[in-house]
């Protein structure tokens, strides 16, 4: 039975390695003595190469090092946490706490390439604090000092103000890593929608294109953000934002057409009762050209486009509309000739266009009165309205409206909420995944008197809050709270002043505190299964069982693991019948070294391979 290294257990894929591995299959003649010939790999790309000293390029201090800490694997682990959850043991939502990118990392093996929709709203770089540090150290311990879980020192937030001389490089030393990391979680199919402001859309822009590909540019939404105008402005009254979206693969990647409005159904009328229904009157001519030749109708009319346009239609196609009364001369027949466009020839929907006013999809009032419905007035700053989410949703629904949609900077959790509210509203099982740092409010802040501590609880309160006013249907109403922390399983550190304590401490691989559902849910990443899989919990000859996933995974941390549990573990096989079972046991629950040693064959015998112990 092959034991889990300490120290690798907890790591997520190592993605240098991948890529070179990618790289190997397909030029594996660049390879000498396993590392990558870079004068072999460049004659192998030929004219692909461009080997001029001046190219164009998005740089700036710190670029490298922010690839890189994207490449780092995480050691860190989520932490179920029931009690803060609603409808654990039911829902399929996820709400994780804490820093963002170890979160991310983390779900690269049980989340790759499976999220329909990211939708974030990062820190718009307003020379404020920076929640999340600008120095390059270990996320994770940084995480745990910011969060009290280890000591501080001297760790703290500094302001990123203009005057820094960094002011910009900082904001993209964040976002640089974070973008890649995630795009790994995007299906095919799949897009990112990222709200901005002008301070940095451009330089958003730019990083884009590269993590995601120029060619991948969907839209540069423009979001009328507030109805107001700011007298008080120096130049102009700033009343948008800018959604950029960008597509995993572009060709993969649809959007739906939305509902046509009242206002744009009023526009068809059938006048005239024609037996195609209602329609529009249209222009014949285009907006432009040099074409101007005269037709005659059938009842006299001589028509001529206006000057500087053109037909739309030769003879032939305009004798067949007016064979078949699809031509309009006004009520007396005599005046311009439009063509009737028919409601049912066209698209059952309309195209969406690129500029979104608030009329469409809600404002920052409104958002802000979305709050204080719930009962948490005042306790976040610029929350987005769920209009704006829930049509972006809709847009990217395409056909099945059961897809993931991911939002690693969840705030107040708006995401969440428009999640839940349209799948209520059209019946889908769209699901969310929040992250938000518990980045703390100030004493004196309004969130602080409502007893909420930090701007993940801010999140968390309000999904409770909107599902209570959501109930009596059918829809997902829950989420299960995850939290970041350090692994549950002890690294391997001896002592050289005391190996004798360092080797009995071996022998107990897992940290004290850390319960048989912690260890579960690491090992649940580390295999790259869902985190909302369903658990149970059985009793095997007196010793507990937790199965997850239908059989997927079985976890036994049992202290006295003898062959009748180990037999009645191999059964489960059996009686779930998954397609693959992994089996993990606590190295030093088992009786004994003969229990240890049959307990591998009996379960191969079940059609079992995966066996580990920790």
């Amino acid at each position: 039975m092959e034991r889990l290294n300490p120290n690798m257990a907890g790591a997520t894929p190592d993605t240098v390695r991948e890529n070179v591995e990618r790289v190997k299959a397909i030029f594996p003649e660049v390879f000498i003595d396993g590392k990558i010939d870079f004068d072999a790999l460049r004659a192998a790309l030929g004219e692909y190469v461009d080997r001029g000293p001046e190219r164009f390029s998005f740089t700036w201090n710190g670029k490298s090092r922010a690839r890189q800490l994207a490449q780092t694997p995480s050691l860190a682990t989520l932490r179920p946490c029931p009690e803060e959850s609603v409808n654990w043991d039911t829902t399929q939502n996820l709400f994780i706490e804490g820093e963002n990118l170890e979160v991310l990392k983390l779900l690269q093996k049980s989340y790759h390439r499976q999220i329909k929709l990211i939708f974030i709203d990062p820190p718009y770089n307003t020379g404020k604090d920076f929640i999340y540090p600008d120095r390059y150290q270990d996320p994770l311990q940084a995480y745990l000092r910011f969060t009290g879980q280890t000591d501080d020192q001297g760790f703290r937030l500094s302001a990123n103000t203009e005057s820094s001389g960094r002011y910009h490089t900082n904001w993209l030393n964040m976002i640089y890593p974070r973008l890649q990391v995630a795009r790994n979680l995007l299906r095919e199919d799949g897009a990112i929608f990222i709200s901005i402001d002008d301070t940095e859309v451009a330089n958003l822009r730019k990083l884009c294109d590269e993590v995601f590909g120029e060619e991948n540019f969907v839209a540069n939404l423009v979001w009328q953000k507030k109805y107001t105008r700011a007298n008080d402005a120096r130049w102009f009254s700033d009343n948008h934002d800018h959604i950029l979206c960008y597509a995993r693969n572009k060709e993969a990647f649809a959007v739906r057409l939305l509902p046509r409005s009242g206002e744009q159904l009023a526009a068809y009328a059938n006048p005239d009762r024609h037996p195609k229904g209602p329609w529009k009157a249209t222009p014949l001519h285009a907006k432009s050209g040099t074409d101007n030749s005269e037709y005659r109708f059938r009842n006299g009319v001589r028509w001529r486009p206006p000057a500087g346009t053109f037909r739309r239609y030769n003879d032939e196609s305009l004798r067949r509309m007016e064979e078949n009364d699809e031509i309009w001369f006004g009520e007396d027949g005599r005046q311009t000739p439009q063509r009737k466009s028919f409601l049912c020839d066209v698209k059952e929907g309309v195209t969406p266009t690129t500029l979104w006013t608030y009329a469409e999809v809600g404002h920052n009032h409104e958002a802000n009165n979305e709050l204080k419905q719930l009962g948490l007035d005042g306790v976040f700053s610029n929350p987005k309205p769920t209009r704006l989410i829930r049509q972006i949703c809709l847009l990217t629904d395409t056909d099945d409206r059961d897809g993931i949609v991911l939002d690693f900077f969840a705030g107040s959790a708006t995401t969440a909420h428009a999640v839940l509210a349209q799948n209520v509203a059209d019946g889908g099982t769209r699901r969310f995944i929040m992250v938000q740092l518990p980045e703390p409010c100030g004493e004196h802040t309004e969130a602080y008197r409502a007893g909420l501590k930090s701007i993940a609880e801010i999140g968390k309160e309000r999904i409770r809050r909107a599902i209570g006013t959501l109930k009596g249907t059918e829809a997902d109403l829950g989420f299960k709270v995850f939290k970041l922390d350090s692994s549950n399983l002890k690294p391997w550190a001896p002592d050289t002043h005391n190996l004798e304590r360092s080797l009995l401490d071996a022998l107990e691989s897992i940290k004290p505190g850390r319960s048989e559902r912690d260890v579960l849910y690491e090992v649940l990443l580390k295999y790259g299964l869902d985190l909302a899989a369903p658990v149970e919990e059985r009793r095997i000859h007196g010793s507990k069982v937790l199965i997850a996933g239908a059989g997927a995974l079985v976890v036994c941390l049992s202290e006295e693991i003898s062959l009748s549990v180990v037999s009645g573990i191999a059964a489960l096989k059996a009686e779930l019948g998954p397609a693959a079972m992994r089996v993990v046991f606590k190295d030093a629950g088992f009786q004994d070294d003969v229990v240890k040693t049959n307990a591998t064959q009996i379960l191969r015998q079940a059609g079992i391979d995966e066996i580990k112990s920790l």
